[in-house]
């Protein structure tokens, strides 16, 4: 069992003026590879409040997604709070979704996420939108189990027959 917390970056949906629905759906997204979302919550684009939130379920869960907040405007500041708490960068995750994205439109190159571990918590930043949260997520969802497992300090060889 993998626990989550799925965290929701939005201005507009901390203030109840826009429906999220790109929380609920990662949470239905990652049901197949046996996840457990235990904490969702939205919270507006303020980079302290973001870093606080993170570091709050950092040791509670195994894997934090957020979404919203990787791009180009101004108030996009999740990248920016997740580098400033992690310990070590897992770039090839979001190296991954920019590139497979990329197949479906050139503005993923503009995506700002990061990955990366605080203690033996995996913290992975989506997209905003539905449509991008679900592309990206199926680039990397069957790599997650597997990512947690190491995290959690698991020994066995990586290489497949």
């Amino acid at each position: 069992m993998i626990t989550v917390a799925v965290l929701t970056i939005s201005d507009k949906g901390s203030k109840g003026e826009r429906e999220d629905t790109s929380g609920p759906l990662i949470a239905e997204i990652l049901k197949p590879v046996g996840a457990d979302v235990r904490h969702y919550e939205i919270i507006p684009d303020e980079k302290n409040l973001i870093k606080e939130t993170l570091i709050k379920y950092c040791g509670k869960v195994d894997l934090i997604l957020t979404t919203g907040g990787t791009g180009l405007a101004p108030r996009d500041v999740t990248p920016d709070a997740t580098l400033e708490i992690i310990e070590k960068e897992v770039s090839g995750i979001t190296e991954a979704m920019r590139y497979e994205g990329f197949k479906k439109t050139s503005r993923s190159i503009l995506s700002r996420a990061v990955a990366g571990l605080k203690g033996k918590t995996l913290i992975i930043n989506l997209p905003g939108s539905p449509k991008a949260v679900k592309e990206n997520l199926e680039v990397i969802l069957d790599v997650i189990p597997h990512a947690i497992e190491k995290i959690k300090g698991d020994t066995a060889e990586c290489a497949r027959p």
